[in-house]
């Protein structure tokens, strides 16, 4: 095969290059009059993106979390205490299901609904892949249910722990936290009224005056989960509604398990209570008192009617009766008589003598004074075990007489674990039959029409299901329907009564009339965070001198992963020097012994 031949010499590669062309050096001075087209990048993006790790992230603080609360209103405080943490912390509360990584899912123990609906949001979340949180009633009262195990609880008692509870959970832990509060080996009303909280609505705040009760009603589970009676110091629970106040807040509403019973358990009582409260309340703000039962209300008649007569409390008491059979109420082991519940609504609502004949509790000498007007609620359980038809009638003779405007008819459920589902049971047929014949009497009389034509002072707090109408409150706390003018928003107004319906009045506001402004400072804006205490401050990395203490509004995602990220980077180093440390002093140690 014939070699290759060249027929001149190359002694280097660069003489390939003919003479022609651009010597290096050329080539680089000719880059100097080259301008570079600069590529555009959306900045705030770049840094979005840079500061977002992905919603999958074990990183904590970053992710988004649906928050879903069942049942009464200290439920709703308390879920809504979690996301204010949760928020501060730097989770995004979202209200898209589908977005959030995590569901927290704070649950109701009183009728068998709401429980299947917890376990249907549980199952769901599942189905999704969702990280899960539990809290509420259900999990405290029977957290080795099968279809919670495996799943994190937080405990009614540990809301202010419930970031570190989701932390751990996203981190792919189970954790439990459900202890009890206590001090000196007393049990407390639970967490502290000053943690970081998102109201549901600015212009409401839900304050919780004490958990637990005294009594040990056959068919509650409430119980189980709540315990007994323990209440918050009277001066801690003004500070929480003089922090209301200052952020914009026209509307509170004490609520608890019993409001009647506060105080009974370091020394005090609920009119004790509210004569503070009603100090610090501003002028056109209202104050609403939560459900009480009739053997505590009925040692503080005179106190109680004076302070409902008070102009900036709201005339109003919801009262639970839950039969007018003295027989029943026996069973239930309610602790007070038909006679008992008449004695308190007859005193408060109508200008009758008092008559208490069952001897259940003692007789009261008292004077006539009443509140007129007086707006009373009540509880009614149809189909409880035994309850016999001749209980029944008498229970629907109690509505017909009393003609409550607002009453609330419950079917009888049987909880697990309670006395009452051992007991012999209504059929379920008969159960359905009470419950429909009782809201028909319910339904056959119309407890507003009297008052159309009257002029009324209302206070405007939130919007109607259907979105037509703002929602108000006249004195008795009755339900009135206003045009949705943005201005009468969290205002006091005065309106004339054009119309009535069952649960229900619309008024038409008076055009010269004053429009009070309730609230001392401007209301916080929907879903921003209220009360940051100066413990979360720090552990976010906040400088307390430069920021307001009723402050943030959505979270500051940046700012938590940058406190999360030095900690961590602070962790590294700390365990990076130590094990250096060790491995100089092995070598130092090997080198000794090789030169001995």
């Amino acid at each position: 095969m014939p070699s290759a031949s060249c027929d001149i010499l190359l002694e280097d590669i660069e003489d390939i290059v003919s003479q022609g062309d651009l010597k290096p050096q050329d080539r680089h001075s000719a880059r100097k009059h080259v301008v570079p087209k600069a590529r555009k990048r959306n900045t705030q993006k770049y840094l979005q993106e840079e500061n977002s790790p992905p919603s999958d992230s074990t990183i904590p603080g970053i992710q988004k979390i649906w928050l879903r609360t069942w049942g009464c209103s200290h439920n709703n405080s308390d879920g809504e205490y979690m996301a204010g943490q949760l928020a501060a912390y730097g989770y995004e509360i979202t209200e898209n299901a589908s977005d959030a990584d995590l569901w927290l899912l704070n649950s109701c123990t009183v009728k068998n609904p709401a429980e299947d609906h917890f376990r249907n949001s549980i199952k769901k979340a599942q189905e999704e892949n969702k990280k899960i949180v539990l809290a509420g009633c259900v999990p405290q009262a029977q957290p080795r249910q099968d279809y919670l195990k495996g799943l994190s609880i937080i405990g009614v008692q540990q809301i202010d722990r419930v970031v570190e509870v989701v932390e751990e959970t996203i981190k792919g832990h189970s954790v439990r936290l459900l202890g009890q509060k206590k001090d000196n080996g007393k049990r407390l009303g639970g967490a502290r009224l000053d943690l970081p909280k998102i109201r549901k609505n600015p212009l409401i705040e839900i304050i919780s005056i004490n958990t637990g009760c005294l009594n040990a009603c056959t068919y509650c589970k409430t119980k189980h989960a709540r315990g007994n009676l323990a209440s918050y110091p009277i001066e801690e629970l003004v500070e929480r509604a003089k922090q209301s106040f200052q952020e914009g807040v026209c509307e509170i509403w004490l609520t608890s398990e019993d409001t009647g019973a506060y105080g009974r358990d370091i020394g005090t009582n609920l009119p004790a209570l509210l004569w503070k409260l009603v100090e610090v309340i501003p002028e056109g703000a209202m104050l609403r008192l939560g459900m009480t039962n009739p053997p505590y209300i009925l040692e503080h008649l005179e106190e109680m009617a004076k302070i409902l007569n008070h102009p900036r409390v709201y005339a109003f008491l919801h009262i639970p009766v839950q039969s007018a059979s003295d027989t029943v109420l026996m069973e239930m082991k309610r602790e007070y008589c038909v006679a008992d519940f008449k004695r308190v609504v007859d005193f408060l609502k109508e200008n009758k003598t008092p008559n208490c004949k069952c001897g259940s509790l003692e007789m009261i000498q008292v004077r006539h004074v009443k509140v007129p007007g007086i707006t009373l609620a009540t509880d009614i359980i149809c189909g409880f075990p035994g309850e016999t038809d001749q209980d029944f009638q008498e229970t629907v003779k109690l509505v017909e007489e009393y003609r409550f405007p607002s009453l609330f008819i419950n079917q009888f459920y049987p909880r697990p674990g309670t006395p009452a589902a051992k007991m012999a049971q209504v059929p379920a047929q008969v159960k359905k039959q009470r419950t429909k014949d009782l809201s028909r009497v319910f339904h056959s009389y119309s407890p507003y029409d009297h008052k159309i034509g009257e002029r009324q002072q209302v206070l405007v707090t939130e919007e109607s299901f259907d979105s037509k109408f703002y929602v108000a409150h006249n004195r008795f706390y009755e339900q009135v329907l206003v045009p949705k003018n943005p201005t009468f928003m969290g205002k006091m107004i005065e309106v004339d009564i054009y119309e009535s319906g069952k649960h229900f009045m619309k008024g038409q506001p008076v055009s010269d009339a004053k429009v009070y402004t309730p609230s001392i400072s401007k209301p916080l804006a929907k879903g921003q965070v209220s009360g940051l205490t100066e413990d979360f401050r720090k552990r976010l990395g906040t400088d307390l001198s430069s920021v307001p203490h009723t402050s943030t509004v959505r979270r500051d995602p940046g700012s938590s992963r940058m406190t999360l990220r030095l900690e961590k980077l602070r962790g590294d180093c700390a365990l990076g020097v130590s094990v250096g440390l060790a491995l100089l002093a092995l070598l130092l140690a090997l080198l000794v012994k090789v030169y001995n």
